[in-house]
């Protein structure tokens, strides 16, 4: 039997980790910061999307057990652009309506904003976007991004997904991100586009410490 690889996903998001272990796969071995309590919270301190996974990425590897078990760490950011709100949440978007909003407060805030729009001439579109930094050892290995476009709607429908997932409609489909069954919205999702280049890399990669 073909030997896993071990990834470690620098979050403490169940439903992130759930998401990317559904697109990545079973070919690969997927654990998350939940494993390791010890481990500092993570700043988010980037200006960019790419940033802030890039700085997840490397402060996780850079720890002594990430180091001792040689983990490969995969780290996201990902968020919502709403073009009327002139791009924001943006990477705000986990904490647009405070350090400690949960999701629903973060859509009513959102959709507040836009009802304070004059919608008749303001877009409503929007998109996801999401960018995914690969380190080992301290060393940053690559950033692999994907993005979605699509548009707000109101009211909010779906229970499935997780943040601005019940707001969001992909373009081509009717049905918002919360509607749409986990297999089709992991083929098309801004985070699956990411992961699907990340996996590209990692099966095309040679084996670390290969010459």
């Amino acid at each position: 039997m073909e030997k896993k690889t071990d990834l470690l996903l620098a979050t403490r998001n169940p439903h992130k980790t759930r998401e990317l272990a559904q697109i990545i796969g079973d070919r690969f071995r997927i654990s998350d910061l939940m494993e390791y309590p010890e481990l500092p919270r993570l700043i988010e301190s980037g200006k960019t999307f790419e940033e802030n996974a890039i700085l997840k990425a490397l402060t996780v590897s850079q720890d002594r057990q990430a180091k001792d078990r040689h983990l490969l760490v995969v780290a996201d950011d990902s968020g919502l652009e709403v073009d009327a709100l002139a791009g924001a949440p943006g990477i705000y978007s986990a904490r647009y309506a405070g350090e400690k909003a949960t999701d629903q407060q973060n859509i009513d805030k959102l959709l507040r904003e836009l009802a304070r729009q004059d919608m008749a001439t303001s877009l409503k579109t929007a998109r996801f976007r999401c960018a995914i930094a690969l380190a080992h050892d301290g060393k940053l290995l690559g950033t692999f991004e994907g993005r979605t476009e699509g548009t707000i709607v109101d009211p909010p429908r779906g229970r499935k997904g997780f943040g601005y997932d019940p707001i969001f409609r992909p373009d081509g489909f009717e049905p918002t991100f919360a509607e749409l069954p986990s297999e089709i919205k992991n083929q098309i999702s801004h985070r699956a586009l990411a992961v699907f280049k990340l996996v590209d890399y990692l099966n095309i990669a040679r084996p670390l410490g290969q010459k």
